[in-house]
């Protein structure tokens, strides 16, 4: 029987598969129904909604102070970013102007930020093609500004700095100096990613001509960031509006028209050097002054004797929960609906007031009352 005979005797099936969420490339938040004829893809039903967590009728329930942190959880790349849209959005509806030190310092933070975020994406996007050596270098150069973050927030990936007024504390001595030694690294580090995986032909093959998306229907499904600017689509919010420190640096809009994968992926990489001259411009002139709005302070300084008289309040329906275990007489006007509220969200209630204020004494008595 000859190779022919054999290879006739094949046929070719449509199956389906799903992708995700439990998938790693699409971490949790996706699943994608393919319809697939041997290795070729021939449909994909993309399934959203995995990342709803309820964030929003939590944020009906709770201050805006205790609602930034929940952004975070959105893009757990961009925590900074994220957190700092919140404060923006509240300080605006307040009215409230933060010092000119809080909005260069956020703009430092953003930018180091997108970096990170970047570099990851590069690292997992050489990865997910094939070239694992990427995935290492990646991460080495991230690690150096989660350094930089751990060291100012106390956090690497979920972190909590922003606050409606301006930060929660003030910059680390060392985050100067830090900055700067990794604006060196990095620059000599950027043309290693063209070297290694910009300029290969295999890599190039795998991502030119992939993924078309045109300029109008990247406006018509929302696309923004990298994602709309590779389509031609001008969506750079930095530019259009400019926030926080953004109106007293220069820099470009990185903009390609060919709409590819290959093209997203060169928009990302001209960003972070865009980044890193942000950085530079900025780093030498961080203004003196506070941290926070003194409104901040002094509505914290309140907040803390509002809990103060909570605890007196939850000890006296703690007595009377003791009294109702002991099978001892309870007043009639304590509904037991008091004493429950007391076994529920006392434990609560002590882990809110360490992690809002726990840390932060040292900074409120800093601040001008």
């Amino acid at each position: 029987m000859d190779t022919t005979t054999i290879t006739n005797n094949f046929k070719s099936e449509e199956y389906f598969i799903n992708m995700g969420p439990q998938h790693p490339a699409t971490h949790g938040v996706l699943r994608l129904l393919l319809t697939i004829d041997g290795e070729i893809i021939k449909k994909v039903e993309p399934d959203l909604g995995y990342i709803h967590r309820s964030i929003e009728k939590m944020c009906e329930r709770d201050s805006y102070q205790q609602i930034v942190h929940l952004t975070d959880r959105m893009d757990y790349l961009s925590s900074h970013i994220n957190n700092e849209a919140v404060c923006l959005a509240v300080e605006g509806a307040l009215k409230l102007e933060v010092p000119e030190r809080v909005k260069v310092i956020r703009t430092i933070i953003a930018e180091l930020t997108r970096i990170a975020s970047h570099t990851l994406w590069w690292g997992v996007m050489g990865m997910d093609v094939g070239a694992l050596t990427t995935y290492f270098y990646g991460f080495r150069d991230r690690e150096m500004i989660n350094d930089i973050f751990e060291e100012t927030c106390g956090a690497r990936l979920t972190m909590n700095y922003n606050i409606p007024g301006g930060l929660m504390f003030d910059i680390h001595p060392n985050f100067v100096n830090r900055t700067k030694e990794f604006i060196a690294h990095f620059k000599t580090k950027l043309p290693e990613y063209d070297t290694l995986l910009t300029g290969n032909i295999i890599f190039q093959k795998r991502m030119k001509g992939v993924g078309i998306l045109s300029k109008e229907d990247a406006i018509s499904f929302g696309a923004s960031g990298p994602v709309g600017r590779a389509s031609g689509y001008s969506c750079d919010v930095r530019k259009h509006h400019p926030y926080s420190a953004y109106d007293r640096v220069k820099f470009n809009e990185v903009i390609k028209t060919e709409g590819d994968t290959f093209a997203r992926y060169q928009v990302r990489i001209q960003e972070m050097w865009e980044s890193l001259s942000i950085i530079e411009q900025l780093i030498d002139n961080i203004p003196e002054g506070d941290f926070k709005n003194n409104y901040q302070c002094r509505n914290q300084i309140a907040r803390r004797r509002i809990l103060s008289k909570s605890r007196n309040r939850q000890r006296r329906i703690g007595s009377l929960y003791h009294q109702y275990r002991n099978k001892k007489s309870v007043p009639s006007q304590i509904s037991f609906a008091r004493i429950f509220e007391f076994i529920f969200v006392k434990s609560y209630r002590r882990w809110w007031k360490n992690w809002r204020f726990g840390s932060n004494h040292g900074n409120l008595r800093s601040c001008n009352s």
